[in-house]
Formats: C-alpha cells, structure tokens, sequence
C-alpha cells in the first residue's frame, strides 16, 4: 500500500500537447503500455538524462536527437531495451522511423524512452504495430491514462498538476511520473514528463530543469539503484501566450522557478510513497553542514542504509545505525560532539551519544508513525539539504524476486 496522500489532483490540460495511450502487448495483457506525447510546432523541449554507464539504447538516441526541436516522445513500458546491444540500439531507431513515416515529422524528431526488463531485446514489431492506435487516441486530457500507461510495478499512477497567474494571464503545468523500485536517481528519475503553456526560452528552460531536478528526484531513494534508463522532459509549449521568458533574470522568473519546483517535489516524493513494499515515508534531514555537497552525502548514506530502512520497518528506534551511517558518509573531519539527532520532535543523541532524557518508549512511539523525519544537525556549517527514502519490507524482496515472473 501507498504510504500517505497520493491522491490525483485535476489535471489540467496543456495546450500545445496532446498525448495518445494503447496496448501493444510489450510485456502485458491487456493493459496500456504505449505512450506518444505530440508536441506543436514551436514547444521549448528540456531533459535530462541517466548518468549510468550502462544507459539503454533510447536514452542514448534521445540525447543524440534533443537538439532537434522534438515533435514526438515515444514511451513503452515492459522492456527497457537496456544491454541490448547493437540490435537494441537499432530498435530504437526504428521505432523513431516508424513514428516519424506515420506523423510527418523526421525521425530525429522523435525522442524514444522504455522501461521495464533490463537485458531482452525489445519487440519492436509489437510496438510498432500500435502506433497507429496511440495516434488514434491523441488528446490534450489523456494525462492520467498516460500515467497509467507508463508504469511498471508501480501501483498507482503519479501525477501532480497547478495553475498559476502572471501578468494577467494564467498557465498550467502538468506533469506525470513512473517508478517504485531501481530508485536512486542521479539526474532525474525513471521517467517523467511536465509540461507547461507558458513561453519558456529552450536554454532557460533546461537550466530551470536541472534546477529542479537537483532538488526533487535528485534526492529520492527508495534502494540506492540508479537505473539504466532514468529521463525526465520538461516541455513549454508557449501556447497560452504572453512574453517569452529568456533569463533568470527576469522578475517573474522566481514565481515560475517555485511552482515548477513545487511540481516537481511532489512528482519524486509520490515516487517514494509508492516504493516496493513501503510502509512507512521518511524525510532525511540534515542541517548544519559545512557544504549543500556534505549534507546530502549525509542524507543519502542514512537513507540507503539497508540496516537503518529494515529498522523502520520493524519501528525499532535502533538510533545507533543512523549515528554509522553519518560515521561513514565521508564527511572530512567531522567533530562528532557537535553531532544531534531527532525523530522528529524527539532528540536521541545529544553531541554524539545518546540524548541523557532519550527514552526507548518515546523513540518507539515515533517509530509506529507511517510519516518519519530523520533531523541530523552536523554541527559545522549553515548548509542543509534533504533526501526522501522509504523503509524496507519483506514485500520489496518479494517483488523484485518476482519480477520477471
């Protein structure tokens, strides 16, 4: 079960994006796992892709085509057409070529993305052959079938969605997501698509993206795996009008920053409430650093630590593993008397032990919460940053042992 609200708000359509969902029968009966997103003439296109060395084939074709003003994203589920070779990197080629013939557009229009079985060839004539239908089905509402259409062990679809008014005019941005497991991101996530009518110059707008990136599915983590086909597209198509915005320099540059953040965050964060088996969400914390850099190795170490996440499973306040995962975060010369630590309102070390009014049965009381703040103050700077984990349970087990059953 989800942890916490992961309720769907409206999602309101974007102007200048109609996306088209089908079944071509990838991996999975009777269920949508096609996705094309066609984008009008003129749209500002953004991404950022997986860092791994290992990336699959379509993450490699779609860097190579992002210069090229795409008019098309290509999502399947069920096959991530990763280590695939030369034969996986021509079936994603192929599937470009197969939109592009059927839309009009060039092939290096096209931007493909897959997710799903790591190491089998992608069936690209079952892909293919569905084009037609997702074409069929394009319309500017189908955020919330493409949601669906984009999952994988997910359990629920993810999306998130605002409105926002400036210099009289309104806009939208609308945005979807996929993942539960393989989470560690290191630049985006494992997919996910946001859109906006408002007109955002091309260069402003990825540099806005890898802002925000930085600070949502940049700091998730539900098993510290980063995988292989991670991407995440940010798309202004300009549509509702008003004065192209080029630099952030510009006074409504702030506003547009924070409500392309806000979308975000909730993007990464339903990501980490619908982790493989979670049962509980957990927000890491960590002040008083002497560097953004050395807070989040912090974070990070407290929030892949398979000791620590088994612990909250279990509600046991096993306050010992948090204070060995900052031990050996890397942080240089860390005084460790200026080290506390909170479960949320209750501190259980004080300047490196153990909080002298810290008891047992407040710490366990926390522990039975399904929402959890981890607060480390390091004691050696004003930095902060923050990472969002989730616990792990017998059922993550479960699940990735199955898999590919």
């Amino acid at each position: 079960m989800p942890v916490g609200d992961v309720s769907l708000p409206v999602l309101h359509p974007i102007e200048g994006v109609r996306i088209g969902v089908a079944e071509s029968h990838i991996r999975y009966a009777k269920r949508k796992d096609l996705v094309v997103f066609e984008l009008a003439e003129g749209c500002s296109v953004a991404a950022v892709f997986t860092q791994s060395g290992f990336s699959a084939a379509p993450v490699q074709v779609a860097r190579a085509h992002l210069p090229n003003a795409p008019r098309y994203l290509l999502v399947n589920t069920g096959n991530a057409n990763a280590a695939t070779g030369e034969q996986g990197l021509a079936a994603a080629k192929q599937s470009c070529v197969a939109l592009a013939a059927l839309t009009g557009v060039t092939p290096g229009e096209v931007l493909p993305f897959s997710t799903g079985v790591i190491g089998e060839q992608l069936p690209i004539d079952k892909l293919v052959a569905g084009l037609p239908a997702a074409l069929a089905n394009l319309n500017a509402a189908n955020w919330q079938a493409a949601a669906s259409g984009i999952m994988t062990t997910d359990t629920l679809p993810k999306a998130a969605s605002e409105q926002f008014a400036i210099d009289g005019v309104t806009y939208a941005i609308t945005g979807i997501s996929k993942g539960a497991g393989m989470i560690r991101p290191n630049m985006a996530t494992m997919l996910s698509y946001v859109a906006t009518d408002m007109p955002i110059a091309q260069p402003l707008l990825q540099a806005m993206l890898q802002t925000v990136v930085g600070k949502s599915f940049n700091r998730i983590s539900i098993d510290g795996d980063t995988s292989t086909n991670d991407a995440c597209v940010l798309v202004a198509s300009g549509q509702a009008g008003g004065v192209v915005l080029a630099s952030s320099a510009d006074p409504r540059y702030p506003q547009v920053l924070a409500v392309v953040q806000n979308v975000f965050t909730r993007l990464a964060q339903l990501i980490v409430r619908d982790g493989e088996g979670a049962t509980k969400f957990m927000t890491v914390q960590v002040n008083q650093g002497a560097s953004s850099a050395e807070c989040a190795a912090v974070a990070y170490a407290v929030a892949h630590s398979p000791l620590i996440k088994t612990a909250f499973f279990a509600s046991d306040p096993n306050w010992g593993r948090i204070l060995a995962a900052v031990g050996y975060a890397g942080i240089s010369g860390l005084d460790v008397r200026g080290v506390n630590v909170y479960l949320d309102a209750v501190q259980i070390c004080k300047a490196g032990g153990r909080d002298p009014s810290y008891t047992e049965a407040a710490g366990a009381k926390v522990m039975q919460q399904s929402e959890i703040t981890i607060r480390i103050d390091l004691g050696r700077g004003t930095a902060t940053d923050t990472v969002w984990t989730c616990d792990l349970s017998y059922d993550y087990v479960k699940i990735n042992a199955d898999y590919r059953s």
